[in-house]
């Protein structure tokens, strides 16, 4: 009970009063959602993505190992959302929304403070959470934009707007310039710095302004079945993972909690931005995250008790 309250007050507190903010604002002021979804998609997330590329310090060896891991872990939820989807009869657009839902998960603003809190700082827990969010955040902003836009356009329309987006450009130079060890001034690092720093804060306000303008829907069967899916099924697949792959100790322990984060943030953002149905992405992230407070904490239990 203890944990639970921790987890609550110092994880899911801090969230919700983001989003209380923004969605307080939206009620008083009535901003324009698509303004504020394109200062994420096309400023705060190239910034973020560049700067966490940047400053990260992985072995190459380790970094393949864990990223191997979530790929897989990946797709095997995104084969059965497509499948749900398929056996649903939902159109293109809602599909897509819908398999987003599942696979993109919270690793940022939400996983390392998790992490952060299980683990006390450890160095090997963090870096198999940096390691999650790398490729959340690369998966998101590549296939994710260009899933919807595929959806929405068509598959060419859909690549090449993918190419003109910023993130990709701020992931491949925050790269190269990391491996190459490329010093760069602080009248470059520290605005990266403060870009990175306002992401997590924005993208929430950004979410909680959202949830003003929804009126939730009787016919919430939908994102109920991606609730589940990310919450359970997501914990119940990287438990089997792990355990047929052999891994143990603290290494297990952060993989299964990393799996058990809420729908992104992020994935509602790119929706308010490219798709004409963003109301499900919204009510998908308040959902799952309003019962990650539960299903998280349990999942914590599990790992220590399981690894």
């Amino acid at each position: 009970m203890a944990e639970l309250s921790l987890i609550l007050r110092e994880i899911i507190g801090p969230v919700f009063v983001m989003m209380l903010i923004g969605y307080l604002i939206q009620i008083k002021y009535q901003l324009d959602l698509s303004t504020l979804a394109k200062i994420n998609i096309y400023f705060l997330a190239p910034g973020f993505i560049f700067n966490t590329m940047y400053r990260a310090e992985f072995s190459g060896m380790f970094f393949i190992k864990v990223l191997s891991f979530f790929v897989l872990f990946v797709a095997i939820i995104f084969l059965i959302s497509m499948i749900v989807g398929k056996v649903l009869k939902l159109d293109d657009n809602l599909r897509t929304l819908f398999t987003n839902s599942t696979i993109f998960f919270n690793s940022g603003n939400y996983g390392i403070p998790v992490n952060a809190l299980v683990f006390q700082g450890d160095p090997l827990a963090t870096s198999i959470q940096v390691v999650a969010l790398t490729f959340q955040n690369m998966f998101l902003f590549s296939y994710g934009i260009f899933s919807i836009r595929a959806s929405e356009k068509g598959k060419l329309k859909g690549l090449l707007g993918f190419f003109r987006m910023p993130v990709l450009y701020g992931l491949v130079l925050g790269i190269i310039l990391n491996y190459f060890n490329v010093p760069l001034p602080n009248m470059v690092l520290v605005p990266a710095g403060y870009v990175a720093n306002a992401m997590v804060g924005m993208a929430l306000f950004t979410i909680g302004a959202q949830m003003a303008t929804i009126k939730l829907t009787k016919g919430l069967r939908l994102v109920y079945l991606s609730v589940l899916i990310r919450l359970i099924g997501g914990p119940i697949i990287a438990y089997f993972m792990i355990v047929i792959f052999g891994l143990e100790g603290m290494t297990a322990q952060a993989l299964l909690i990393a799996s058990a984060m809420p729908t992104s943030v992020n994935s509602s953002v790119i929706a308010q931005e490219y798709s004409r149905d963003s109301a499900f992405a919204t009510q998908t992230v308040m959902f799952s995250t309003i019962a990650s407070a539960i299903t998280v904490t349990g999942v914590v239990y599990l790992a220590r008790l399981l690894f």
